[in-house]
């Protein structure tokens, strides 16, 4: 199944831009009336035939449409430091793609190694991973953000916190979240610091444990989304 991400939906027409064309003609070798698949990444899921082979502006004639495909019943926002080995970020992008989020940012922490990053390079990352797990929606990857500036935004729904101190954390696996908003923070491979933690409880954030096992930066984000899937499938 070859699948395409185009935001031009123009009624029955699909048009990709200049870099999913020339992977649709160029690479991929699709030709005049091949059959393909589109998404739009809003929940739009578009069943056609190519109409226009141009690896430039390749037009698809669509036949069948399906909306709020794969659409979820609850909302989920991890924020999470960039690892000093961007590859492990990119990792972590891919597999919350394909298990399920909503919303990334790139969180920027005192104990932070990385403070810089290649949004449109880590944009693509998500763009290919949505695709390959069929996912209909794209995941909003918002810009670097410092961590003062986070937590102090109106943000709804379960805040949480994740981090490594000791002290009173609840086992997310555990807990029971009645609103579908969720909203997590992950800090750099050096955890949060001390002070990070008491400033974000006094914003609201409730501090979570994501189990026994210390866990890398990039593993706690995957195994974050998977919990709060599974706590939300059950229901």
């Amino acid at each position: 199944m070859n699948i395409f991400y185009s935001q031009n939906i123009y009624g029955n027409t699909g048009i990709l831009d200049e870099t999913e064309s020339h992977h649709c003609i160029k690479v991929l070798r699709q030709k005049l009336g091949d059959e393909v698949y589109l998404v739009d990444g809003k929940g739009g899921f578009f069943e056609g035939t190519i109409s226009v082979a141009d690896h430039r502006a390749c037009s698809i004639q669509i036949a069948k449409s399906h909306f709020e495909f794969g659409k979820r019943n609850f909302n989920l926002h991890i924020a999470l430091a960039p690892t000093k080995n961007i590859e492990r970020y990119e990792w972590f992008l891919e597999k919350a793609t394909e298990i399920g989020v909503d919303e990334i940012t790139p969180l920027l922490c005192q104990r932070s190694e990385r403070k810089i990053i290649r949004h449109d390079r880590l944009e693509k990352v998500i763009t290919s991973a949505m695709k390959q797990s069929l996912k209909a929606y794209h995941p909003v990857f918002h810009p670097l953000t410092t961590f003062d500036s986070f937590i102090n935004a109106q943000i709804p729904g379960h805040k949480l916190i994740a981090h490594c101190m000791e002290g009173n954390r609840q086992d997310l696996i555990k807990m029971e979240l009645a609103n579908p908003g969720f909203t997590i923070l992950i800090g750099p491979e050096g955890d949060f610091s001390e002070l990070e933690v008491k400033s974000a409880i006094r914003n609201g954030y409730a501090p979570v444990s994501l189990g026994s096992s210390r866990l890398r930066t990039e593993t706690a984000g995957v195994v974050a989304c998977q919990i709060i899937s599974d706590l939300q499938s059950l229901k």
